[in-house]
């Protein structure tokens, strides 16, 4: 039987962005040098924890089948330049699979999206990811904060993305990250609905066995974390535990989101 997330096996998924040495001032606080990276890196392959994509936390979520006695997952959000190139050279010479998801407006060319401008890897490269042993995900098409939009974006905005992965990977795509981390009970229900097995959120905290299949905790990693950040992470320390319901601020801070979308309409949210 499984107990609360206080007595379960602490699951570090962690968070990355852009990995690169000058990085735009947007991305900067949630972007880690390529030097920084690699002993990252090292130090989980020190921790001996297990690495497992997504797919394998949501499938033993779902009693499909077992996890290693200490995984880590390893996720990257938006698809910036380095992703397809020296990021996943530097997985790939240590055996670390990883989950890419990819905000498909900002890597296909002439489309948009609201994120500001940065060095971004291309539709084109998707595959390449997946040669380096990756997992691809959808992080919708324009980055939009998902829990303030109309039903018809919001399902443009799952539907679409995924549609578009499809084509270029040859095959399903069933994982979905929120942009900002920001979702709702209905958001929720809509990534389902749409086909999604699996959605992850920020939050900030360690995952655990109990955790939620539609918004999976996940560690995001800013520039001053450290070596010792991940080694303490690796040992299950240093954050909350998954689940837990959201906070009275975490819920005022969405009322005003979609009060100033109603206003405004959709905003980067950086």
């Amino acid at each position: 039987m499984r107990g609360g997330p206080e007595t379960m096996p602490r699951i570090p998924v962690l968070l990355y962005h852009a990995v690169m040495d000058d990085p735009p001032d947007w991305i900067a606080e949630f972007a880690v040098t390529p030097k920084e990276f690699g002993a990252q890196l090292d130090a989980i392959v020190a921790s001996g924890r297990t690495p497992v994509t997504i797919s394998a936390l949501v499938d033993h979520f779902a009693g499909r089948g077992p996890l290693p006695l200490r995984p880590v997952v390893l996720t990257f959000d938006d698809g910036f330049a380095d992703l397809p190139g020296p990021t996943a050279e530097a997985l790939a010479a240590r055996a670390l699979p990883a989950t890419a998801y990819l905000t498909t407006g900002a890597i296909t060319p002439g489309r948009r999206s609201l994120l500001p401008p940065a060095p971004m890897m291309t539709l084109a490269q998707v595959p390449r990811l997946e040669q380096y042993g990756m997992e691809v995900g959808a992080h919708t098409v324009t980055h939009p904060q998902l829990d303030t939009l109309p039903a018809g974006a919001l399902r443009r905005e799952l539907t679409e993305s995924k549609a578009v992965l499809e084509d270029v990977v040859g095959h399903e795509v069933t994982h979905l990250a929120y942009p900002h981390g920001y979702n709702s009970r209905g958001v929720r229900k809509a990534v389902a609905r749409a086909g999604y097995a699996s959605a992850v959120a920020v939050r900030h905290a360690l995952s655990s066995e109990t955790d939620e299949a539609y918004r999976i905790a996940r560690l995001i990693l800013r520039r001053g974390h450290t070596v010792a950040d991940i080694e303490a992470w690796m040992d299950g320390r240093g954050a909350p535990v998954a689940p837990f319901p959201d906070s009275l601020p975490t819920m005022g801070w969405r009322l005003c989101r979609r009060t100033r979308a109603a206003v405004k309409g959709p905003v980067f949210a950086g």
